[in-house]
């Protein structure tokens, strides 16, 4: 008869068992800490908000505060959550998520030049023609292929490689990929006249911004001098009314300049006590401001054009057609999304959104327009289960005070981000406030910030807080906002 030595199993078998009670042990005090950490900052929170909604810059105002745990998805506050309130820049993070998504962070904008006729020895007998595709980066300053001169010099280069030094025709820039209608609606005319009112186009140039250089007079209230733009601008007269403010009183000017126009105002006051003071604008024109530094950058090299520096939407209003081949002689390429998302975020660049939204459209429909791009968005978003209503929008910055947003919607957004493989991207878009990794926003009477925070016990949030309609300093409120705001950390 075979005998077994069961002690050993026996032994294995306790072995298990103690085995699985440490771990239903550990699971337990996990979900008790898990639960002990969400009762905690549940009442923090709740303690904080109410405080603050007390407070007497909040006594006209709305404020919403959605926060959820990042990991579990678990509700952790709400207030307001479902309430559209004007996001102001915050809005951007759904703009940029989008793009991600719709375009790709690989996606690039493409300028071409096409010589629109017969070549012989060094003469085009014909056009040459730009076309533009809404690249917000032609021609910044933020990267080191982009810029204005580096970039007028590829063209000069391009052209002088079939040794051309006569041109019969015009130089066109044709600017038909994006509709004429630069401005979003319900933009306020305070704002469209400065850089962070600069419209998106099919062309765009320096990111549509000028300085204006300024000289403040000996004594307040004295007459300001206007010294110079930069670049040079020479489609457009300004009407000075502007005037020295007292010591310290920082930019209180303001530039009065509609699209396509040729006169504009500048208002307010700049502060006393400076040697030159500048204050930065949206160009009314940018393709015409590119091809009058074009046409003299042809003029240093001599290359010369029979014809006129003009545009498609000139050539449009004269009946005129404009055809030519799809061949391009070159094109120069914009850096990819993810970098154009950086600086979209980083520095909150209105034109970027802008562009953006008009490039959905573009891709989707083949011509880009604003009202397009936002029903694409709010489509996309629908898709993935947001209620549209949610996300009422205008435009792709959140510079509109029409633009109505939920807290809630912000978050989910938020927690799709976090799932995707471009999410590192998007993340160090983002900027840091308060310790926190956050977008903020900021129109009159409005201020948000939404983003990311891991707590010291390492928990991580996803949250969104805007407040719409408060009174006193932005400063102030912002400081009683980071206040809520730290009971995350």
């Amino acid at each position: 008869m075979v005998k077994f030595d069961l002690s050993n199993i026996q032994q294995s078998t306790n072995n298990i068992q103690f085995s699985m009670k440490q771990l239903i042990l550990v699971a337990g005090c996990w979900l008790l800490v898990s639960g002990s950490n969400a009762q905690t900052i549940t009442p923090k929170l709740q303690k904080v908000f109410s405080a603050f909604e007390k407070d007497s810059q909040l006594k006209n105002a709305i404020s919403s505060l959605y926060v959820i745990d990042a990991n579990t998805r678990q509700v952790v506050f709400d207030k307001n959550s479902r309430i559209g309130l004007a996001p102001a820049s915050t809005q951007k993070i759904i703009t940029s998520v989008t793009a991600f998504e719709l375009l790709g962070k690989e996606y690039s904008y493409k300028t071409s030049v096409y010589l629109n006729g017969t070549l012989k020895k060094d003469t085009l007998q014909g056009d040459l023609i730009i076309k533009g595709s809404g690249d917000p980066t032609f021609g910044s300053w933020r990267y080191s292929d982009t810029k204005r001169e580096n970039l007028l010099a590829s063209i000069e280069k391009l052209l002088a490689t079939p040794k051309i030094k006569f041109i019969t025709g015009d130089c066109i820039l044709d600017e038909r990929s994006f509709d004429t209608n630069t401005i979003p609606d319900g933009w306020i005319w305070q704002d469209i006249g400065n850089y962070y009112g600069a419209g998106a186009g099919a062309f765009n140039w320096n990111e549509n911004q000028y300085d204006l250089i300024l000289k403040p007079g000996v004594k307040e209230n004295d007459e300001v001098q206007i010294i110079k733009t930069e670049p040079g601008q020479q489609l457009y007269s300004l009407i000075n009314e502007l005037k020295t403010g007292h010591k310290g009183s920082g930019d209180n000017g303001f530039i009065y300049v509609a699209p396509y126009t040729v006169n504009g105002f500048v208002r307010g006051t700049i502060p006393l006590g400076q040697k030159e003071f500048s204050i930065s604008g949206s160009m009314p024109m940018p393709s015409l401001q590119f091809l009058d530094e074009l046409q003299k950058k042809f003029d240093e090299s001599h290359l010369e054009i029979g014809g006129k520096f003009t545009t498609s939407f000139e050539y449009n209003l004269n009946k005129r057609l404009l055809h030519y081949g799809n061949v391009p002689l070159g094109s120069f390429i914009s850096p990819t999304l993810d970098s154009i998302i950086y600086w979209f975020n980083k520095k909150s660049i209105n034109l970027y959104g802008e562009a953006l939204i008009k490039t959905f459209a573009f891709e989707k429909k083949g011509i880009g327009s604003t009202d397009s791009g936002v029903a694409i968005v709010r489509d996309f978003w629908k898709q993935k289960g947001l209620d549209p209503d949610e996300i009422s929008i205008v435009d792709g910055s959140g510079l509109s005070p029409l633009n109505r947003i939920t807290t809630h919607s912000q978050v989910e957004i938020l927690k799709y981000a976090k799932t995707k493989d471009w999410f590192p991207y998007f993340f160090n878009s983002l900027p840091e406030y308060n310790g926190m990794v956050m977008k903020s926003g900021t129109i009159r009477g409005v201020k948000g910030f939404c983003g990311y925070q891991k707590a010291k016990n390492g928990k991580e949030y996803i949250f969104s807080f805007l407040v719409n309609n408060y009174n006193g300093s932005p400063d102030a409120l912002i400081k009683k906002m980071y206040n809520v705001l730290d009971s995350l950390k």
